[in-house]
């Protein structure tokens, strides 16, 4: 089974070579989506000569989604079995890569998913943790039918038959609830894996999740 990680870029410069470091030994191809980072991200890129890793560059900045389906559209090309979501700046933890992937293997997964409220602590701010969190699970059940204990976590792994059958539409953060609307629309067999996130900074504000729903309203999730 080939193996690929996506890992979407901007104004990583701080994480992106320890990241990359991490993840390498535990897939075949590490995949790098610089979505036009305006600090030295593509220049640290540019000096790296890994040859599990390949460099791709927007020209404008599109947003995570972009940068993640620039990177599924590259993995279909190359005919990887199993293509993994993973974030640039540290938040999650390589290690946890061989869980995700497991049940894929050996269960027929179709898609596996982090959780951060699954019994492993992660240093979660409180804000998001007792506002943001449970309002954007409220809002996916309601609006969408989604039912994962984490509504917005970007570790993900999934097969190439669910990377060919869920194109990411919503460009920038909205992706993740659109992902999950999907996966739950076709009826995929979804698994949630209970994962540590380290907190670096505090991430989205509340105007953030209000930009979200107003992203997955605006554009409409499509089959």
């Amino acid at each position: 089974m080939k193996i690929a990680c996506v890992i979407p870029a901007y104004n990583e410069e701080k994480k992106i070579s320890q990241t990359i470091e991490q993840v390498k030994d535990l897939v075949d191809l590490i995949v790098v989506v610089d979505d036009n980072s305006q600090d030295e991200t593509r220049e640290i890129l540019n000096e790296m000569t890994e040859k599990k890793l390949k460099k791709i560059y927007h020209p404008i900045n599109l947003g995570q989604g972009a940068a993640l389906q620039t990177g599924n559209e590259y993995c279909l090309k190359q005919n990887f079995d199993i293509i993994i979501h993973f974030d640039a700046d540290g938040q999650f933890l390589a290690n946890d890569i061989k869980r995700m992937i497991k049940p894929i293997l050996e269960e027929d997964y179709d898609l596996v998913i982090g959780s951060r409220f699954m019994g492993i602590e992660s240093n979660i701010p409180k804000f998001k943790k007792k506002i943001i969190m449970p309002m954007a699970k409220i809002f996916n059940n309601l609006f969408f039918g989604i039912k994962t204990s984490d509504p917005q976590n970007g570790f993900r792994v999934m097969t190439q038959k669910t990377v060919s059958k869920i194109k990411i539409e919503n460009d920038r953060m909205a992706h993740c609830t659109e992902i999950l609307a999907k996966a739950f629309k076709y009826k995929l067999k979804i698994k949630e894996i209970p994962i540590e996130v380290i907190y670096h900074e505090f991430g989205q504000k509340f105007s953030g999740g209000l930009k979200i729903i107003k992203d997955l309203f605006l554009k409409k999730i499509s089959g």
